[in-house]
């Protein structure tokens, strides 16, 4: 059985940093690509950043490109995302996700529970 368990949400101030884990299991990984999605109030799900989890190539969203890094440690079968000056905008619950192929909203084969980040301002 599949496992996406996140980790590492709360509440900073604005321009300060989080960072999010997400521990996978139940599966080797190799060939999915992994993605950090948001959720922000009244808004649709959106990606956020992924990660190819063999090679490593990535991708970020414009709202959060030079802020938010992505990031994997295959040995320990976890995915993270370094979150640094952020902003009230960031307020979300932040969700790990998984797929065999292009990842997004609609392209999902695993989602984790959802952690939530709030930047207080």
């Amino acid at each position: 059985q599949v496992q996406l368990v996140e980790s590492g949400g709360g509440l900073v101030q604005a321009g300060g940093s989080l960072r999010l884990s997400c521990a996978a299991s139940g599966r080797t990984f190799s060939g999915y690509v992994m993605g950090w999605f948001r959720q922000r109030p009244g808004k649709e799900r959106e990606l956020v950043a992924r990660i190819t989890w063999s090679y490593g190539n990535t991708y970020y969203a414009d709202s959060v490109k030079g802020r938010f890094t992505i990031s994997r440690d295959n040995a320990k079968n976890t995915l993270y995302l370094q979150m640094n000056s952020l902003k009230s905008e960031d307020t979300a619950v932040y969700y790990c996700a998984a797929r065999r192929g292009a990842i997004g909203t609609n392209n999902v084969d695993y989602w984790g529970q959802g952690t939530q980040v709030t930047v207080s301002s």
